[in-house]
């Protein structure tokens, strides 16, 4: 059983007066987490699963009065899907008011669903945690940092889906029946998304921009549809964990890309799911762009599971001087360069030190990774 990073995090929380939520993409391990976690407990627990309807019917508008019946002698209550449950937020708040010995914990997989529902009521009675699929971290810790080196052609193709890294000679398959299916589950299920065929069109030319300034005009015309929807799809689409935006750095150089955006993919095996491409590493044209997307994916990820707070941006200019992605903590600046190949020669534009608070730079290579996001 590979343990997750998190365990240990939500294991200090628990009855501490507050509810427990875990947001994170469909099939990143939400539920096993936490079933693990609590076996590992001396405590009874209740298990609640918001796709059932009969689950729904019993805590939408409830009382605290019914929820004392339903929780009986259990002290947890673990509500899985929670976002499919209305007014979850005021049940939540039910529980840590008035039920104050027991402890809920709720997961959720779209976050503009339960974030919208629960910050309001549970304003100071939550603690929040963000689960993504497995990381480098996470398996350096289960087989090795030489294993997991090994595996890094691997991960670029497959990703770090849990049911992915698990199910060896499967994985294709697998991989396109997410991409295809849980993924989206929660977009296609809102009024918000008419037009499943435009989702699909647009997100293989998001996959294929990967590591590039996305044009939202220009993908408009793409995909055949106005630039608002374009916006509010890809704007969706990262608020279910299915990818993020960078934004660019402006503030000092006049010839700066001032509102840029690059978009990349929480997991690669997801991305190259999209565009139905596994080819080996050996053969692909996309590899610079893939390591890239690698790299800051799950320094995202290091990141957030640390605990540290830090802005990110790449940078350009229009004589397209670059620099792939840095990190600004506390006015502090890290910039880094992301080279599959070590022997690659990289410089950082003087343009860009000479105007910017930069501490240090880095040439991210698989020859280092372990550097950064371990």
């Amino acid at each position: 059983m590979i343990q997750r990073y998190l365990r240990e995090k939500i294991t200090e929380r628990l009855f501490k007066g507050k509810a427990i939520l875990i947001f994170g993409p469909r099939q990143s391990g939400k539920s096993t987490l936490v079933e693990n976690l609590l076996k590992g407990l001396n405590q009874s627990w209740l298990y609640l699963n918001g796709d059932e309807a009969d689950v729904r019917e019993i805590l939408t508008n409830t009382t605290s009065t019914k929820l004392k019946t339903l929780t009986g002698k259990n002290k947890i209550v673990f509500i899985d899907e929670a976002q499919r449950i209305s007014n979850i937020g005021l049940t939540l708040k039910l529980f840590t008011d008035q039920l104050k010995d027991i402890q809920v914990i709720a997961t959720g997989s779209s976050a503009f669903e339960l974030s919208s529902h629960v910050n309001e009521p549970l304003t100071g009675r939550k603690y929040e945690f963000m689960l993504y699929p497995l990381c480098f971290k996470e398996m350096v810790l289960d087989h090795g940092l030489l294993e997991e080196k090994r595996l890094l052609e691997q991960r670029l193709i497959y990703g770090y889906y849990p049911e992915i890294v698990t199910t060896q000679g499967q994985e294709k398959e697998l991989l396109k029946l997410l991409a295809n299916s849980y993924l989206y589950k929660d977009l296609l299920m809102l009024e918000q998304i008419k037009k499943p065929v435009l989702l699909e069109k647009l997100l293989k030319a998001l996959a294929l921009q990967v590591g590039s300034e996305v044009n939202y005009h220009e993908l408009a015309q793409t995909v055949g549809a106005d630039k608002g929807t374009v916006e509010k799809y890809i704007d969706l689409l990262e608020k279910t964990f299915v990818l993020f935006r960078l934004p660019a750095l402006n503030r000092n150089v006049r010839n700066e890309i001032k509102k840029g955006k690059k978009v990349y993919f929480y997991d690669c095996g997801i991305r190259n799911a999209i565009i139905n491409n596994f080819s080996p590493i050996q053969t692909r044209t996309d590899i610079g762009a893939l390591w890239e997307n690698f790299f800051i994916a799950e320094r995202f990820k290091y990141l957030n599971y640390k605990g540290i707070e830090a802005s990110q941006f790449f940078w350009r200019t229009t004589q397209q001087q670059e620099i792939d992605f840095i990190e600004e903590v506390n006015e502090k600046m890290t910039a880094f360069e992301c080279k599959w190949n070590p022997k690659s020669k990289t410089h950082f534009p003087q343009t860009f030190m000479a105007n910017y608070p930069v501490t240090d730079t880095h040439i991210v290579s698989p020859d280092n990774i372990e550097e950064f996001i371990g």
